[in-house]
């Protein structure tokens, strides 16, 4: 299994964390099998497009939230590490309170 588990959707409360915020969080690594994924589909050609983070973040983005990890923004880069046999992703992480 490349994931912990494929979620429906984003159970944490809205963070309102915008593309400044994000990138103003240093970026770690984070093991794919330790993500929920908030997505439960992808769109081929975005995982095959080399240039897919050109107007986006280099990072995925993960929020924390009652100790789960959910991969909010980056599912294709997720998939594609594990392609390429990778156990691990850069990620930034925002934890959220409850």
């Amino acid at each position: 299994m490349i994931f912990k588990r494929v979620g429906q959707g984003r159970p944490y409360p809205e963070h309102g964390l915008t593309s400044r915020g994000w990138a103003s969080l240093p970026p770690r690594q984070i093991r794919l099998d330790e993500l929920v994924t908030t997505k439960d589909t992808l769109r081929l050609d975005a995982l095959l497009d080399e240039d897919s983070t050109f107007y986006g973040d280099l990072f995925a983005h993960v929020v924390e939230w009652e100790g789960e990890l959910y991969l909010e923004d980056g599912l294709h880069r997720a998939l594609r590490a594990a392609l390429q046999q990778r156990n691990v992703l850069h990620a930034r992480v925002h934890s959220v309170a409850t």
